[in-house]
């Protein structure tokens, strides 16, 4: 059905409704607004009060949010988002990059899918959206949150955030979900791509580097760890590698429990102290750069690798907007609208 008004032969006094069109809503984690430190400290109020990010007991976590964290450390926090922000753009990168992956899908899908994007923290926000693309006569939507891996601390709370907007409707749209992709063939070939082009003869080492999650995570059920494990065994495998080449690690570590392991600050430090003299590190559970894989990885592990004695680290970027990473969103997405939209 073409998009209408007002549904076929309905009476006068029927509401105006849209409809027939299908959606493709991509989900990135979040990003501050703007690069002050009140939009900073919004963006973290909301990303650290998310159960499935903290799950410690509200009494418990939010008065220690709210009194210590959220008053000093969004100054930091917009310190390091200065050393990357886009000043062309206005914008991070993680904000920019998401923007030009569905403007770059937009125009590969076919014609009545409408494809839009969101941030599960910060602007835009899943709800407002999800508003547009009903308004826009969306009753069929797929969702894809861009992470390779599923965590529920990542794919999990995107869709939580767009199921709880669809309990508010009194008509809420069909949704799909895209499944994790993390040892997708054409994924595996991209990032291998991309590792051959940034590294050389000259490449000591590739640290395989994941964000981190608390151990206990993998214990309760959460495959995370699992899909990590695989991702870097097929690229491995895809390039040859060897695990000494090419150890895996987690980065990111946050607050007292015991998380996933080895650390990849940890590896840095014992592949200067070895005598290592040129490394690199590729973050293939990221598919934007961001905060974390610009400052975090390529600045501030660059320091701690020439501290320790290190010459050069290199941070491979990530897939972002470039072709190889729009195929493969395009072949997923149809793969999934399948039913929804002529193959």
């Amino acid at each position: 059905m073409d998009i209408a008004t007002k549904p076929a032969h309905a009476p006068a006094e029927h509401p105006p409704v849209a409809l027939g069109k299908v959606g493709v809503l991509l989900i990135n984690l979040g990003t501050p607004e703007a690069l002050t430190t009140g939009a900073v400290r919004k963006y973290l109020a909301e990303f650290l009060s998310d159960r499935r990010v903290v799950d410690y007991p509200a009494l418990v976590w939010q008065p220690v949010l709210r009194g210590i964290i959220l008053n000093t450390r969004p100054a930091k926090t917009k310190k390091a988002y200065a050393e990357i922000w886009d000043q062309e753009t206005g914008e991070s990168p993680l904000r920019r990059y998401t923007r030009e992956q569905a403007e770059k899908l937009a125009a590969r899908m076919p014609e009545g899918v409408h494809v839009d994007w969101a941030m599960r923290y910060g602007v835009p926000g899943t709800a407002e959206t999800l508003d547009r693309m009903q308004a826009a006569g969306c009753d069929r939507i797929l969702l894809v949150p861009l992470y390779p891996q599923y965590s529920a601390t990542t794919t999990g709370t995107a869709c939580d955030a767009a199921y709880a907007w669809a309990m508010k409707k009194p008509w809420m749209p069909a949704f799909r979900t895209m499944p994790a992709f993390h040892d997708d063939d054409g994924l595996i070939e991209a990032l291998a791509d991309t590792c051959r082009r940034h590294t050389d003869e000259t490449t000591e080492r590739v640290i395989l580097s994941f964000h981190g999650l608390p151990e206990r995570y993998f214990k309760q059920g959460d495959p995370y760890h699992c899909h990590c494990q695989k991702t870097a065994r097929l690229m491995r495998e895809k390039l040859g590698w060897t695990t000494e080449f090419a150890p895996l690690a987690f980065q990111s570590k946050f607050g007292p429990e015991t998380w996933l392991g080895p650390s990849t600050e940890d590896l840095v430090e014992e592949a200067a102290k070895e005598g290592l003299k040129n490394i690199a590190v590729i973050t293939p559970g990221f598919v934007s750069d961001c905060i974390e894989t610009l400052e975090e990885v390529g600045l501030g592990l660059a320091e701690t690798f020439e501290e320790h004695g290190g010459e050069s680290l290199k941070a491979i970027p990530c897939l972002n907007s470039s072709d190889a990473f729009i195929d493969l969103l395009e072949r997923l997405c149809l793969r999934e609208l399948q039913g929804w939209v002529a193959s």
